[in-house]
């Protein structure tokens, strides 16, 4: 493709990998971010070639409307409440397939998502490929508007550094243009995210239960337990990884 950088090629090659897995008559999650954008356009063509799948259901507004546009059936978990396959990107996956994910803001839906799926992909680029978790993101926190500011108090004492997330400048009121970035980025469930640097985390399952049980927090961006095939693309080609039995 003209103009595509080597990491979209990446990114391409990893959700068209993806895409061949699905299978007619499937009920499937579409994932969020750059590299599942590219997994959905080639689900587009799929079902413009033939392919018949039940639905879709999407991680975010964002993958719902870019779907819509493509043409692919979009449903929702209340009326179909359990998924064949869902297939997402991720921030980082270790080598027990474990997961950050969220740096796009989906992270609520993209977690009901996963728990309603019988097998779930990931797609990445090797960029996303790290020993151990923490090394290059944070985990992202989604929190309740209300009190978010104690919230973040009682994250920091788990060892992190809280930040809460801003909108985009373009989001801004004023536009583009506006100086100011400081309004707060709001989820598609109406809620913050606190970006919550703590490092390499040697202990994920630990630290997600302490998240979790955190007065204010609605869900976490650690994915643990939740992936069964990992597609990693670069120069050498696609390495898939499975989960081990």
């Amino acid at each position: 493709m003209q103009n595509e950088t080597t990491q979209d090629q990446w990114k391409r090659i990893a959700g068209e990998a993806a895409v061949e897995f699905i299978e007619p008559g499937m009920l499937i999650g579409i994932g969020s971010g750059s590299t599942a954008s590219y997994m959905i356009q080639a689900l587009a063509r799929h079902i413009q070639a033939g392919l018949n799948i039940v639905g879709a259901v999407s991680t975010s507004a964002a993958t719902e409307q870019l779907a819509r546009s493509l043409g692919i059936p979009l449903t929702d978990l209340d009326t179909y409440p359990e998924l064949d396959l869902a297939i997402d990107g991720a921030d980082e996956v270790d080598t027990h397939l474990n997961l950050i994910k969220g740096g796009g803001g989906a992270l609520l839906r993209e977690k009901l998502i996963a728990a309603s799926s019988q097998y779930r992909i990931i797609i990445a680029d090797s960029r996303k490929l790290v020993p151990t978790l923490g090394s290059a993101h944070p985990i992202p926190v989604e929190v309740t508007p209300f009190g978010w500011h104690h919230t973040s108090t009682r994250l920091a004492t788990l060892g992190c550094q809280p930040r809460l997330r801003t909108a985009a400048p373009e989001l801004q009121p004023g536009g583009a243009g506006a100086q100011s970035n400081q309004a707060p980025y709001i989820t598609d469930g109406g809620n913050y995210i606190l970006d919550c640097y703590f490092g390499t985390i040697s202990d994920p399952g630990a630290l997600a239960t302490a998240i979790k049980t955190t007065t204010g927090v609605v869900e976490h961006g650690l994915f643990l337990d939740m992936t069964d095939r990992v597609y990693i693309s670069a120069g050498t080609g696609i390495q898939v990884y499975d989960r081990p039995s």
